[in-house]
């Protein structure tokens, strides 16, 4: 169960959340490490938290909108709202479908979940997100991705 100081009510109005996020991915025997700092904005509906925040698309210059949901259950969500819109659902030990709209159609995709981790520390509100995961398209490995983002009201 998600516990939350009083600055952050149901409801309550978003506040501004400093993200540092680290990604490692794994494809085809390449590593890469991408990590970014970033700050963004923090809102709760009830027992759900949601972090926003722009992140930058290299390709065009131009942010790419993100938001993570983090649920009381565990679940998490990762909404990319670019040219390529993603929404990623995270739950362990679960194979999940997933979206992934291209300019050029929806392409399916699925996440499996072996490790998912949420902490949380109140005054100030701040957390620790983790999360392992392989991408799937039509039962083929697209990846292995691990995620890390920490969050500080």
């Amino acid at each position: 169960m998600l516990v939350f100081n009083d600055d952050v009510a149901a409801g309550s109005a978003e506040q501004p959340v400093e993200i540092h996020l680290a990604t490692t991915i794994e494809q085809a025997g390449d590593v890469s490490n991408y990590n970014f700092d970033v700050d963004g904005k923090l809102f709760q509906i009830g027992d759900t938290i949601y972090l926003r925040f722009m992140e930058d698309d290299n390709h065009d210059g131009h942010g790419v909108p993100v938001t993570i949901r983090i649920n009381a259950n565990g679940h998490v969500k990762l909404t990319r709202a670019g040219e390529n819109k993603l929404q990623l659902d995270f739950i362990q030990g679960k194979r999940v479908e997933a979206r992934y709209q291209t300019p050029y159609g929806l392409l399916p995709i699925e996440t499996v979940t072996p490790n998912l981790d949420i902490q949380y520390q109140n005054q100030p509100l701040s957390g620790n997100v983790m999360v392992d995961y392989n991408l799937y398209a039509q039962e083929q490995l697209l990846g292995r991705y691990q995620l890390r983002l920490q969050f500080t009201v």
